[in-house]
């Protein structure tokens, strides 16, 4: 096939055009696998069924590599005029005027996206017609440079037990390059103000409980050989990797949820499922039991308990 050619695929309701299927966008090396665009496009129609409840309605920030990993990539919030109509966009307010977001609500978007070299997709926290609400908080382990998994292990260990104690559910997701994000479902009822500082006070308990190995130090230099738990993505316009998305990294590794017991799995890393093996995973329903979210009240009193004892 030709780098000129055009395939037309039928998804959904929908017919996308995918562009040079052959194009090599991760380039193969001594540890990865080579995947072209063709490959993209293939893995996100697998994982359509798994990822797109994690997308439905919030507003997305785009990672495009137009040539491939290797090339500069950009970040792109506006959606482009020539997208189709059917592609649903939310405006979004900011400080001197609008965003238009793309909203990846069904499978033939999600193609579209991979046929524009979209390798991730950065999700907004909370949803279309409810922005100030977030329905997901997230906790990003970000383990010190030179550091081994064990230590984002150890720290995922240590947050999941907090948690169970603010009986709040909690799911695990590699974030296909370093470390985990331990994800907690909300109801959508409290503020972003409100979710991100119950998120800090939650992370400021656990480094007081384990302050040699844990920070909450923004910069670099402060942390020292201490895992970062990062709460930051939980800030207003802030993005997180959705589950499934693929990572612009060497073998095309895949941000994956997993379940608590897949923690103890000794081969278990940051990047251990690619566009490969992603859906594999998937099939098996990792956070099936996750429920729904809940309110932040309770766990709130909770939490101000711990602290104050």
């Amino acid at each position: 096939m030709s780098g000129g050619d055009v395939r037309k695929l039928r998804v959904g309701r929908h017919t996308v055009e995918v562009h040079r299927t052959d194009k090599v966008l991760f380039p193969g090396g001594k540890d990865a696998k080579e995947y072209t665009k063709g490959d993209l496009v293939a893995y996100y129609r697998s994982v359509a069924a798994f990822m797109l409840p994690h997308l439905r309605g919030r507003p997305l920030m785009l990672e495009r590599h137009p040539d491939g990993i290797d090339g500069p990539r950009f970040m792109q919030k506006n959606t482009p005029e020539h997208y189709p109509r059917w592609v649903k966009r939310v405006e979004v307010a900011k400080e001197d005027g609008t965003v238009r977001h793309t909203v990846c609500d069904d499978s033939a978007t999600l193609v579209l996206l991979a046929d524009q070299a979209c390798l991730t997709l950065h999700r907004w926290l909370s949803r279309a017609g409810r922005i100030d609400r977030p329905d997901v908080m997230i906790f990003d382990l970000d383990p010190a440079d030179g550091s081994g998994f064990d230590a984002v292990r150890e720290a995922a260990g240590w947050l999941g037990e907090l948690l169970d104690e603010l009986r709040l559910p909690s799911a695990l997701m590699t974030t296909g390059s370093r470390g985990l994000h331990v994800v907690v479902p909300l109801d959508g009822h409290q503020d972003v103000d409100e979710v991100r500082g119950f998120a800090r006070d939650a992370a400021d308990l656990l480094v007081d409980r384990h302050p040699g190995r844990l920070t909450t130090a923004a910069r670099k230099k402060d942390r020292g050989d201490r895992l970062y738990l990062d709460v930051q993505r939980n800030a207003y316009a802030q993005t997180a990797v959705a589950p499934f998305t693929v990572r612009a990294l060497p073998g095309a590794p895949v941000a994956t949820p997993i379940t608590w017991e897949q923690l103890h799995d000794p081969e278990l890393g940051p990047r251990r499922w690619t566009i490969a093996d992603a859906a594999e995973q998937g099939r098996t329903g990792p956070w099936s039991g996750l429920g729904r979210g809940r309110a932040l009240g309770p766990a709130r009193r909770r939490l101000d308990a711990l602290r104050g004892a």
